[in-house]
């Protein structure tokens, strides 16, 4: 496996629109090679979350994984579509692997239904909520040519990561 280069804030390939995966591709050796190595450059990172865009591929495919406590299991997304939104909001501290340093709360809905197809070209629906529904949100962000800043209602919030250990630690933050 191979780590791949993350894309830094400033690159255009973040503000690209992706562009779906053929599924007739998603079998195939390469492309299976590309998800392993994309779980890899994540967990290495070390971050929760990964769009394609984010290593200077234009296609719709997010991957993550949060081990431990309200964390969610590793999950690949191909082609997703968020079917519907919860009701109920939730503010939480978010960082991007793209976005070196900093920390910002960004609000979003705390529940969402997402369609796509899995890993190996199946079709596939969950219902995500928590960190889980924040992630694949920040990540399908990605995918439309957006990051959590475009998403931050008070730009007041936006924090280095040496102040955000020093003055906010106790709320969790996590790099997606």
């Amino acid at each position: 496996m191979a780590r791949l280069k993350i894309a830094k804030l400033g690159n255009p390939i973040l503000r690209t629109i992706a562009q779906p995966v053929d599924p007739g591709e998603i079998p195939g050796r390469a492309f299976q090679q590309f998800i392993d190595d994309m779980l890899e450059t994540m967990t290495d990172a070390p971050g929760i979350g990964l769009a394609a865009t984010q290593v200077f591929r234009s296609q719709q495919v997010i991957v993550m994984a949060c081990s431990g406590a309200g964390g969610f299991p590793e999950t690949v997304l191909i082609n997703p579509t968020i079917v519907y939104y919860g009701p109920n909001q939730v503010e939480t501290w978010e960082g991007c692997l793209s976005v070196d340093g900093l920390r910002g709360k960004v609000t979003r809905p705390s529940m969402v239904r997402v369609r796509g197809l899995d890993r190996y070209g199946g079709p596939l629906e969950l219902d995500a909520t928590g960190l889980f529904a924040v992630c694949i949100q920040h990540e399908m962000d990605h995918l439309i040519g957006k990051v959590f800043l475009d998403r931050m209602t008070d730009l007041s919030t936006l924090t280095h990561l040496e102040e955000f250990d020093r003055y906010w630690q106790k709320e969790p933050a996590n790099v997606i």
